[in-house]
């Protein structure tokens, strides 16, 4: 039986799965690594540091499943997307990579929507300016690092990068270049306009493949440092939410997903590129050739959780928090969270966003936090749901995948919330897996990804509704709606404060 390994660089760390072709998992490793906030809002992470992980988790599932690297006979890559890795002349990397988190782009994305048009950027690109995007980054430096700018001469995304380390190529994919606003959504390829109208030299950017295409093979150098064997094939891949998405099946209409990873993402897939300005919606490429998605991100959902242990429940695991947030009924007694800790994208593409408790009382302790967090990141997440379904896309099931996924309690929130049955199925290790499945596809094992998901995943539980709990968050998602337009003004203010304006 064929095995193939599927990598995820993604922001906490990496993830390296080892495959068999029935989709069996027969291995899996994760190495962590810090994010870096040098200031408030920023987001960093040196690319050697993926590099350093993957080798590690190859490793790992290799001598933990007794197999030989040679018997792997395909590759598939994801990561966390967005990013701006740097390399000069002699492919060194120059900075630490910009992050999709990063927010110090504001004034970038101004720039560009003024100068371009939103009009114009949804015909070139299919998407507004946004923070999180790798085009504004690049002028970020260019403004403030010009000595570093002067010296790029390749732009690649985090797991790009790690398919420079293992084949010496510089590629990407169609999913991953759809959210660098560099790239032309509904041609599948780089956008010519947009390139000009930046002044950014497509010199620097790699060539693009379908997600299942072969885009490499592991060199000599490489099998030496994994113990893979040279001339494995590596595939295009994909951004973690197209490659999370094959993951879990989301090829059909239908059918939508969840992801409650550090950010949360509300993904749908479409036989045509929905491009429509002012959705508040990004719409990318899918892995699936021929296909394309609409998204919905939120920057902090599991992240939400983890900011509130970290900081005030460190002795607590996520199974005990949640378990005190169960005893508390629908509603956390009139509590309210905005999960924008880190600014937010959908609906509202705002860096300077911030989190809030709204409802506090004497009474509130612990366990109404925790229980209003989860809430709350299910509201936010329905706002990019009510979105996608105002472009007429049909959703009668939400699949959710992510850390946060693996607690019940989340997942009745969310199908109470969503009004939508909430399933979870039998793959549970997200882009990593989904990258598999496209390698086998690129080494001819499956003829095509939805093959490829028919053959490999199934439904393992499923969440109704509740229709008590459906009218109580009803009534309460309207409440969550209010409180960011009357908030805004004095969330600007508070972030200007942080950041050391004296206006």
């Amino acid at each position: 039986m064929a095995h193939l390994l599927g990598i995820d660089v993604g922001t906490s760390g990496t993830k390296v799965v080892l495959m068999a072709e029935n989709g069996q998992i027969k291995a899996s490793a994760y190495a962590e690594y810090p994010l870096a906030q040098p200031r408030s809002g920023w987001a960093e992470q040196d690319p050697e540091q993926w590099w350093q992980a993957t080798v590690t988790g190859i490793k790992q599932v290799l001598a933990e499943s007794g197999f030989d690297g040679a018997r792997v006979v395909g590759v598939g890559l994801s990561g966390q997307m967005h990013g701006a890795v740097l390399l000069d002349e002699n492919f060194k990397v120059i900075r630490p990579a910009i992050l999709w988190c990063d927010q110090r782009t504001g004034a970038e994305c101004d720039r560009i929507t003024s100068e371009i048009g939103v009009e114009k950027l949804y015909e070139w690109t299919g998407n507004p300016a946004l923070p999180g995007f790798t085009a504004p980054k690049l002028l970020w430096l260019r403004q403030h690092e010009p000595d570093g700018y002067a010296q790029i001469r390749h732009v690649l995304l985090p797991k790009d990068y790690i398919r420079y380390c293992l084949t010496g190529e510089l590629a990407t994919d169609v999913s991953d270049a759809s959210g660098t606003l560099l790239f032309d959504v509904a041609k599948r390829c780089w956008s010519r306009e947009m390139l000009t109208a930046l002044d950014i030299d497509d010199a620097w950017l790699p060539k693009v493949y379908e997600s299942a295409d072969v885009s490499g093979y592991i060199t000599v150098k490489a099998a030496e440092g994994t113990t893979l064997a040279a001339g494995t094939p590596v595939v295009g891949g994909a951004g973690d939410q197209a490659a999370g998405a094959v993951g879990a099946g989301i090829v059909q209409g239908g059918v939508l997903s969840a992801a409650l990873g550090t950010s949360g993402v509300v993904f749908a897939s479409t036989d045509q590129p929905q491009i429509k300005s002012g959705s508040g919606l990004h719409a990318f490429c899918h892995a699936v050739p021929g296909k394309w998605h609409l998204m919905g991100v939120m920057l902090s959902a599991a992240a939400s959780l983890q900011w509130f242990r970290n900081s005030f429940a460190v002795s607590d695991s996520y199974e005990t928090l949640t378990e005190l947030a169960a005893g508390i009924e629908p509603g956390s007694e009139g509590l309210l969270f905005l999960p924008y800790l880190m600014g937010e994208r959908t609906p509202y593409p705002d860096p300077d966003a911030r989190g809030a408790f709204i409802g506090l009382n004497i009474r509130h302790k612990k366990d109404h936090l925790v229980r209003a967090i989860l809430e709350g990141v299910a509201y936010g997440l329905r706002d990019s749901l009510e979105l996608i379904k105002e472009l007429g896309v049909e959703a009668a099931e939400i699949r959710v995948s992510g850390g946060g996924a693996k607690s019940v309690l989340w997942q009745q929130i969310l199908a109470s919330v969503f009004k939508i049955p909430v399933t979870v199925v039998n793959s549970s290790e997200g882009p990593a897996y989904g990258a598999a499945l496209l390698a086998g596809v690129g080494v001819g094992i499956y003829p095509t990804v939805e093959e490829a998901c028919q053959r490999t995943i199934n439904v393992e539980s499923r969440r109704e509704p509740i229709v008590h709990e459906v009218e109580l968050y009803n009534r309460l998602y309207g409440l969550y709606q209010a409180l960011y337009p009357m908030l805004k003004g004095t969330m600007h203010d508070l972030t200007a404060i942080a950041n050391g304006s004296t206006r």
